[in-house]
């Protein structure tokens, strides 16, 4: 029987390398993201079939044109895992730049939107798939100095529920799942490139891996076809919402 086929966002680190990663072995995969050097590197290191697309989310023509490049047996995409997304800088809301919020705005709202045009035409023809938006925490609670990203995340939120309801006649499937603290690069490009600050997010405590969060999105993903898991929210033990988190003294 042919593998199904999942296409992911942001594949080249962090959560969606390491969903990629434990998918490899029982997926044909399409992975994607902005540093095709990366994406070459996972594919050799894969096993199984993979398709590489490397695009910029936030740019629609891109999005569509690399989607429909695809070679004709890779078309028809059964599961979407909607990963790609960024968080930059912690300012006041009158501080804030509005360069951070469009890059936010672009990734994580829009360039979701863009790529689930491009996949979602064919899972309606078909009455079947599933998409996984990787959201967080951030889309259920909003915290000091996170205005713009907070925003961008309850975004996600609704859009995901909004998903749930108008594919609901198709059969599709529509996941969120929300992680709190994981240490990836993501805190590094919040900084940008302060790798010492970044540093300081994850210390005396115990956060959780990229690796957590893929077990996660595979657990979701082997659920019978009459089972689905709607919104899942995955912390950290340390950590009991976006403000408190156990940190142990030295």
């Amino acid at each position: 029987m042919t593998q199904p086929i999942a296409l992911i966002t942001g594949a080249t680190s962090g959560i969606g390398e390491a969903t990629a990663r434990l998918l490899s072995n029982n997926y044909r995969l399409i992975i994607c993201g902005r540093r095709e050097d990366r994406l070459r590197k996972l594919k050799d290191e894969l096993k199984g079939d993979v398709q590489i697309l490397s695009f910029d989310v936030r740019d629609k023509k891109a999005v569509f044109n690399a989607i429909s490049s695809l070679p004709k047996d890779w078309q028809q995409i059964d599961i979407l895992i909607n990963n790609a997304g960024n968080a930059h800088g912690m300012d006041l809301i009158h501080e804030g730049n509005p360069d951070d919020w469009d890059a936010m705005m672009d990734i994580n709202v829009k360039g979701l939107l863009y790529v689930s045009k491009a996949v979602l035409p064919q899972m309606v023809d078909r009455k079947k798939g599933h998409i996984v938006n990787i959201s967080s925490i951030a889309g259920l609670e909003v915290y000091p100095r996170g205005n713009v990203y907070c925003a961008s995340k309850h975004a996600v939120d609704a859009l995901t529920k909004g998903m749930r309801l108008d594919l609901n006649e198709h059969g599709i499937k529509v996941t969120s799942i929300d992680p709190g603290l994981v240490e990836t690069e993501f805190s590094k490009v919040r900084f940008k490139g302060d790798s010492d600050r970044a540093k300081q997010v994850y210390q005396n405590y115990t956060p959780l891996t990229a690796h957590d969060v893929a077990e996660t999105i595979e657990f979701v993903l082997s659920r019978p076809a009459h089972v689905m898991i709607g919104d899942l929210l995955i912390l950290p033990t340390d950590q009991a919402s976006s403000t408190i988190v156990n940190k142990k003294s030295n």
